[in-house]
């Protein structure tokens, strides 16, 4: 998309190029020829524009190129300091045409030579300057270009420069010899109003304000965003036609990582969607929400210590709380270095609840990360397999399918799948699995480890 942004402003100046050269040199050959002032000031203000038009021609090219080392926001500020130079071109020749036009009022300059040929060449300029000038400010708009803007501003104005001559000559035609050069001071004014109008805008963005209804529509775009809490501060500026868009946005503390990298790449895409080309800066702020059970509170406490812990238990007593917690540490740590973490976050634990808090860890270590293991011989899956029916026969667990029994350094690991009830609560389902994995550790006292997956009965 960027690349067919940079193709059409880069055609659509080289034809506005061409447009410019061939209306400025017209206009002025036939000013000389029968003496106005207005329209040599009009060739003069074409060809002000042709400058601006060959400015505009290089800067959209070197504008789209891609931010580097040394321009980290890209090139896209390079056409508003453009727009400032022809601004200023503009203002330049306003003042000298007023300046001529005033010397031919107090000296009394003789009257232009009226023909048809004039006339016909102010039309044909009317015609191809409008005709440019809907054709730049569509693009303009389309790729957020000020350069482009500039330019089709300079064709408005060639327009109605245009008709100010021909009211002008027509004027003197009538037998007001002022008309010419009133004509002409009309058309200084003119280039006055429109550069003070894009000027203005220029300014604004090189000052890096905020783009009309930007700040809302990004705010809004982000706050739809499930996962969002609130937005502490969002800021946007423009440089060339990307919104750079910086926001501080709240989330959930209780969130991990992937799911917080995840929103920022929503963020990244609805904003995308609500301005256009965007590049977000998303920074996330985890705070504490007013729904947050203690058990999420717990886990937050020993997540930020880097601490892994699992069954977390609560029991409200009324005056205070009970907490039990397992937490997991390498298997070869020495005691007292567990003991010390276990203290820590029993301390920290107390300093989120009260001192009052009662909290027991219990200290287990650490299952391996990848233990090297081997799937056991049939033989040995067969039997242990059977055993697994035995105990479920006729038991609200059954079904038992999917065995594994995979051979390690700490012992043999076995995995079975199960059925059960539909309406069978969660509660007892553990209860009766724990029940069968007790059973089979006391029959095969190898068996280091059983991981049971229970299922809904089919057809149930």
């Amino acid at each position: 998309m960027p690349r067919l942004a940079s193709s059409s402003k880069t055609r659509v100046a080289a034809v506005s190029m061409i447009a410019s050269a061939s209306m400025a040199a017209i206009k002025f050959v036939v000013g000389v020829a029968i003496g106005s002032l207005a329209l040599i000031s009009e060739a003069l203000h074409s060809s002000v524009d042709l400058v601006a038009t060959i400015v505009t021609w290089f800067v959209v090219r070197f504008s789209d190129r891609p931010a580097d080392d040394e321009h980290h926001y890209g090139h896209g500020k390079i056409e508003s300091l453009s727009a400032l130079g022809v601004i200023a071109m503009l203002y330049v020749l306003a003042g000298g045409i007023v300046v001529q036009a005033y010397a031919h009022l107090r000296e009394g300059a003789p009257v232009p030579t009226l023909s048809a040929i004039p006339f016909v060449v102010l039309v044909v300029d009317i015609a191809v300057n409008f005709w440019r000038a809907r054709a730049l400010h569509r693009t303009a708009l389309d790729t957020r270009s000020q350069a482009l803007e500039a330019d089709a501003l300079h064709f408005a104005s060639d327009v109605l420069g245009s008709i100010a001559v021909i009211i002008g000559l027509t004027l003197s035609g009538l037998g007001y010899a002022w008309g010419d050069a009133g004509a002409a001071i009309g058309v200084a004014i003119l280039i006055s109003v429109l550069g003070l109008r894009l000027g203005r805008a220029t300014i604004e963005t090189l000052l890096d304000r905020a783009p009309e209804g930007a700040a809302e529509r990004a705010k809004a775009a982000i706050r739809a965003l499930p996962g969002i809490v609130d937005i502490e501060r969002l800021r946007v500026r423009m440089v060339g036609p990307r919104h750079f868009v910086d926001v501080i946005a709240e989330v959930p503390r209780t969130y991990p990582i992937d799911r917080i990298d995840a929103i920022k790449q929503q963020a990244q895409n609805a904003v995308s969607a609500a301005l256009g080309d965007a590049d977000l800066t998303f920074t996330a702020i985890p705070v504490a929400r007013d729904n947050e059970s203690i058990r999420e509170r717990i886990m937050v406490i020993a997540r930020n210590s880097g601490l892994a812990i699992h069954h977390v238990t609560v029991h409200d007593l009324g005056e205070k709380l009970t907490v039990s917690i397992d937490l997991e540490v390498d298997g070869e740590m020495a005691l007292v270095d567990a003991h010390a973490i276990a203290h820590r976050l029993e301390h920290d634990i107390r300093n989120e609840f009260g001192a009052d808090v009662e909290v027991d860890t219990h200290i287990e270590p650490l299952e391996p990360e990848l233990p090297l293991g081997t799937d056991a011989v049939p033989a040995r899956i067969d039997a242990i397999r059977t055993t697994l029916s035995g105990f479920t026969a006729g038991g609200a667990i059954h079904d038992i399918h999917n065995v594994r029994v995979r051979d390690t350094d700490a012992g043999e690991i076995v995995n079975f799948h199960c059925r059960a009830a539909p309406s069978m609560s969660v509660a007892r389902v553990h209860e009766q699995v724990d029940e069968i994995e007790r059973a089979l550790r006391r029959a095969f006292p190898s068996v280091k480890r059983v991981i049971s997956h229970a299922e809904p009965a089919r057809g149930s």
